[in-house]
Order: structure tokens, then C-alpha cells, then sequence
């Protein structure tokens, strides 16, 4: 049955399954007291249980990129079939009798398959809109962003319920996800699809300077990202051990700080149409960057208030320039490889996510826990210096 559907619900529809299937990524995370306490592990064990699955979407974008797959097969059908592998395995890790190296097996195959969910719904929605393609990515990253806080809600409002019931919640609506896309979104009008796998197409685009300098500015911007988001829950409960008198709601703060960035990607597409896509990202840059290097003063500061209204400011600044960054990677790539490229950059970005977190985690154990965000400004400098140096060499 051939699949119809007005050209203005596409978006809608592609944006509430990114959310549903993306709920996956931090599910882990969300229910890292839990974890800890019942196999009464080591607080770093939240670094390799959020590398662990970065690892996995690495793996996962690299097997994609080298195979073409979301150039050679249906986008649309690819998203479905990784929507229910993806939550199929991060069921696992509610599995009866499960270790902790079978949690970190099984987050590491929902990492593998969410490579065929998050660029491969970036790569549906340039194949709708190239016209404003930059407002389009921005409520998609948007939703990624919400996905991504969307299991600490679920465990803010799931207290008094076993944690599992967080594992099972995501893992529906990741099938609802990627069935919405199958039913109601068919390959876009803009799709060139690749119809032979050629190697030489792995990296073509990083043959454009354009292409590179926006590429490397991602990959600044993915420095701080993810430790960002798996340190805030840490950030949150330093603090309460700190100043008790405070009260804080760590589970349902986490998912307000990370999802307040949903809207931040909405606004950022919006203006993007105005000021141009560069100009937001490097504003929004030098922004996080400023966050980082005055980390310490906000962290320790005996104000509550102060403190969390830093933490979402941070939140906001450290991804509105994420839809950016993958408008001007999607414009730059050659037309008949952009789904590998996009999937290529992601899989190098997200390789950069595990140094960070990991380097956050070991540091931690040698200087004040304060200071070691400092640290994360080193990515921000680099994509900042990628942006510069390409504005410089084109003149805009």
C-alpha cells in the first residue's frame, strides 16, 4: 500500500520519533543510583556505562558510513528496523541476573543501532528540505536533546516504581518511534540514492574546505557536549552534599537542564534564517566556552539559585549550536554521499564525546571536581578556531 502524506506533517513526524527513539541514549544514566546500588559499584562507573554506548554509535556510524547504508537503502526503513533492534537491546539491561559487563554489552548494541536513528533522521529531513534546512535540523537536534533528558523525568516521576519500569518506557517508545516513520514518511523528494557501494565516497567530502572547517567546528562542539550532559546529575549531587540546605531535586533538574537545549536548537534554527548559520554557531561557541573556563566560580558558589540558573544557561549555550553545525555539514557534503558524510562526522564526533568523558572521570579522582570542567573549553576553542580560520580563508 503506497504510503501518502501532506508535505507538512513530515516534519512533525520525523521530529516526535527522533524524541521517542533518542529516549534511549541517557536510559542508562538515569538509573545509575540504582545500578550502583545493587551491584554496589564505583561512582565512575557512570564514564564508562555513558562511553560504553558512544562506543557503540561510534562502532555503529562507521559500519553505516563504510557501507553506505543510508545512501544505498530506504532511510525511512533503515530508521524502522534500528528503532526496534535499539529497543530490543536496551531491554536487556533489564534482563533477570544481568552483570554489569551484560549491561554494558547491551548499551553498547543500543548505541550500535541509534547510529541508524539520529544521522539517518538528519538524512531523511535533508532529503524534505533543503530550503531551510537549518530550522528543519534544529527541531530535529531539539528533539535528540529532549530524548536525551526524557529518562531522568521518567525516573523523577517513577520514584516509588521499580527501575526497570524506565528501561521498559523507553524501549516502547522507540517502536512507536520508528513505526511512525515507516507508516507516514517515504524516502524524501531531494533523495539521490547511492545504488553501488563505492569506498572512495567514505571521505569525499572532507576534499571541500567548507565541508571541513564546519566538520571541525562539530567536532569542538562535541568535546563538551556529551560530558556536559552525563556530568550534570554529578554536578547536581556534588552540590547537594555540599550545601544540603538546598534540596535539590536531582533527577528532575538533570531532565530541565538538558531539555532546556530542545528549545535552544528550535531558537537557533530560527535565527540561523537571519544572522546565517556560522555567525549562531560561533556566537553560541564562544558562549559555552565562556561557561567552561568560569565553571569553578558558579560550582562552588553558596547560592543555589545562582548556581542552577548558571546550569541552565550552560545547557542552553553547549547545543544551539548543534543544528548549525549539521545544516552547514549537510549543505557541504557531495549530494550523492551527504547521508555518509553526516553519518561519518558523527561517528568522529562521538569518538571525541569518550575522551572527554573519560578524561572528566580521571581527573576527577586527582583535583577538585570543581575545576575539572574547566577542561571541556579546550573543545569549543578548537571548533572556534576551525571557524575562524575558514571565515579568513573565504571571506565571509
Amino acid at each position: 500500500m503506497e504510503r501518502v502524506i501532506t508535505s507538512k506533517w513530515v516534519l512533525p513526524i520525523i521530529v516526535v520519533s527522533q524524541f521517542f527513539c533518542t529516549s534511549l541514549w541517557f536510559a542508562g544514566n538515569a538509573i545509575m543510583p540504582d545500578i550502583l546500588q545493587r551491584f554496589q559499584l564505583d561512582p565512575g562507573f557512570l564514564a564508562h556505562l555513558t562511553s560504553v554506548i558512544q562506543f557503540g554509535f561510534i562502532t555503529g556510524t562507521l559500519v553505516f558510513a563504510l557501507l553506505a547504508i543510508a545512501d544505498r537503502f530506504s532511510p525511512s526503513r533503515v530508521f524502522f528496523v534500528c528503532s526496534l533492534l535499539a529497543g530490543l537491546f536496551n531491554l536487556g539491561i533489564a534482563l533477570p541476573g544481568v552483570q554489569p559487563t551484560g549491561i554494558l554489552f547491551f548499551r553498547f548494541l543500543t548505541g550500535f543501532f541509534l547510529a541508524g536513528i539520529y544521522p539517518v533522521g538528519m538524512k531523511i529531513a535533508s532529503d524534505y528540505f533543503q530550503k531551510g534546512l537549518g530550522k528543519s535540523l534544529g527541531f530535529l537536534v531539539g528533539a535528540l536533546v529532549l530524548g536525551t533528558a526524557f529518562p531522568h523525568l521518567l525516573k523523577s516521576i517513577t520514584t516509588h516504581f521499580p527501575w526497570v519500569y524506565v528501561v521498559y518506557l523507553t524501549s516502547i517508545l522507540s517502536v512507536l518511534g520508528g513505526l511512525a516513520i515507516w507508516l507516514f514518511v517515504p524516502d524524501g523528494p531531494f533523495r539521490k540514492a547511492g545504488q553501488q557501494l563505492i569506498f572512495r565516497e567514505f571521505l569525499s567530502g572532507f576534499k571541500s574546505r567548507n565541508f571541513r572547517a564546519a566538520a571541525f567546528g562539530y567536532f569542538g562542539h562535541m568535546w563538551e557536549l556529551y560530558a556536559f550532559w552525563a556530568f550534570v546529575p554529578v554536578m547536581l549531587a556534588s552540590y547537594a552534599n555540599r550545601y544540603p540546605a538546598a534540596g535539590l531535586n536531582i533527577s528532575f533538574l538533570s531532565f530541565l537542564i538538558i531539555a532546556s537545549g530542545s528549545l535552544a536548537c528550535v531558537g537557533s534554527g530560527y535565527l540561523s534564517g537571519y544572522f546565517g548559520a556560522k555567525k549562531v554557531a560561533t556566537s553560541s561557541l564562544v558562549l559555552s566556552c565562556l561557561c567552561c573556563l568560569v565553571s569553578p566560580f558558579f560550582l562552588s558558589r553558596p547560592s543555589p539559585s545562582a548556581f542552577i540558573i548558571f546550569l541552565f544557561f550552560w545547557g542552553v549555550v553547549v547545543i544551539a549550536d548543534s543544528p548549525l553545525f549539521s545544516t552547514l555539514v549537510a549543505q557541504n557534503a557531495p549530494e550523492r554521499s551527504r547521508g555518509t558524510s553526516l553519518t561519518l562526522v558523527n561517528c568522529i564526533g562521538f569518538s571525541i564525546t569518550i575522551i572527554s568523558i573519560q578524561l572528566i572521570n580521571l581527573l576527577s579522582g586527582s583535583i577538585d571536581g570543581q575545576y575539572v570542567y574547566m577542561t571541556l573549553a579546550l573543545g569549543p576553542v578548537v571548533g572556534l578556531l576551525a571557524l575562524l580560520k575558514k571565515r579568513t580563508s573565504s571571506g565571509v
